[in-house]
């Protein structure tokens, strides 16, 4: 079983770039999308692509579980 909080991983890509000390504009360069479109992901107004979520699991170094806070439980 594996349990899922849908809208954590908003406050998750926050607190990853917040702790990074990254400005919102970093990360949507990054991306190659505009700061409003990344603000609005932040902020839970638009979904955030599967192919944005793996460039950003790719950017930090963690796995896409881990943005969308999936755990697994054995």
């Amino acid at each position: 079983m594996y349990y899922y909080c849908g809208d954590c991983m908003y406050k998750r890509i926050k607190d990853l770039r917040i702790d990074n000390e990254y400005k919102q504009n970093v990360i949507a360069s990054y991306l190659g999308i505009d700061q409003t479109t990344y603000s609005r992901y932040e902020n839970g107004i638009l979904d955030i692509p599967s192919k944005t979520l793996k460039k950003l699991a790719e950017f930090y170094g963690v796995t896409i579980d881990y943005l969308l806070e999936i755990e697994i439980d054995n």
